[in-house]
C-alpha cells in the first residue's frame, strides 16, 4: 500500500499505537521518546513506522504517523477490555482482569481519534500522538461502568498479561500545535455512549 500510494502521490495517514513506546518512564509520553515496545502488537507497528519512514526518503512517500491511544467507544471491537465490561454487565456476566487494574490508559474516545486523523489528512507532517485528556485507572473505569449500569461486575482476577505497559499518558503538545487538535470527549462521556450503544438491539 505505501508503494502504492508513493507511485500515485497521494498522502497516507498511518494507524499507529501507542503501544510502540513500550514501559517508558517520560509521562506524558511526547513522540521523542524512545520506543522499546512490549508486545508483538507494538513491534510490528514500530516495524510499520519504520517502513514509511524508509518510503518517505526513498520514494517520497507523503506519510503521517499517529499514535493512537487506547480507543474507545460505541462499535468497540468486542475483545477489547471496555466492549468485554459493557457486555458482562449488560448479561450480568463474569469478566476476565488480567493484573490488578491498577494500570493507567490515556482512553481516547473514538470521535476524537477521528477527529485527529482527518486533521492529520488535512495538515499533519510527522509523528502525532492522539491520546485523550483523562488519564484513568482499569479499576475506575470499571466502577464507572458500574455506576452506568446500576450494578456490581462479577471481576475475575487473573495474572498480568505479557507485554501489558503499567501506563500509557500522551503528551499530545504537538498535535494541539500542528492540528488544532485536543481530545474533547470526558471519560465519564465516552463510557455513557459506549454503555448506551451495547444497550441498544445490535443489527
Amino acid at each position: 500500500m505505501f508503494e502504492a500510494a508513493a507511485s500515485d502521490r497521494v498522502r497516507v495517514v498511518f494507524a499507529s499505537s501507542s503501544s510502540v513506546y513500550g514501559d517508558v518512564d517520560r509521562f506524558p509520553t511526547p513522540e521523542d521518546a524512545l520506543p522499546v515496545p512490549l508486545s508483538p502488537y507494538g513491534v510490528t507497528k514500530l516495524a510499520a513506522e519504520h517502513l514509511a519512514e524508509a518510503l518517505a526518503r526513498s520514494q517520497q512517500l507523503d506519510v503521517v504517523v499517529l499514535r493512537y491511544f487506547s480507543v474507545f467507544g460505541p462499535r468497540q471491537r468486542p475483545d477489547m477490555a471496555f466492549a468485554r465490561i459493557a457486555k458482562a454487565l449488560a448479561a450480568e456476566q463474569p469478566f476476565d482482569l488480567y493484573g490488578d487494574g491498577s494500570q493507567t490508559r490515556s482512553w481516547t474516545y473514538v470521535a476524537d481519534a477521528v477527529e485527529a486523523t482527518i486533521a492529520a489528512m488535512q495538515n499533519g507532517s510527522g509523528v502525532y500522538n492522539v491520546g485523550g485528556g483523562d488519564e484513568v485507572s482499569l479499576r475506575d473505569a470499571i466502577a464507572g461502568f458500574e455506576t452506568l449500569a446500576g450494578r456490581r461486575l462479577h471481576v475475575r482476577e487473573h495474572a498480568a498479561a505479557r507485554g501489558d505497559p503499567g501506563r500509557t499518558s500522551a503528551d499530545t503538545a504537538r498535535a494541539e500545535a500542528d492540528l488544532s487538535w485536543r481530545a474533547r470527549t470526558s471519560f465519564e462521556d465516552g463510557a455513557r455512549a459506549q454503555w448506551e450503544w451495547i444497550l441498544k438491539p445490535q443489527r
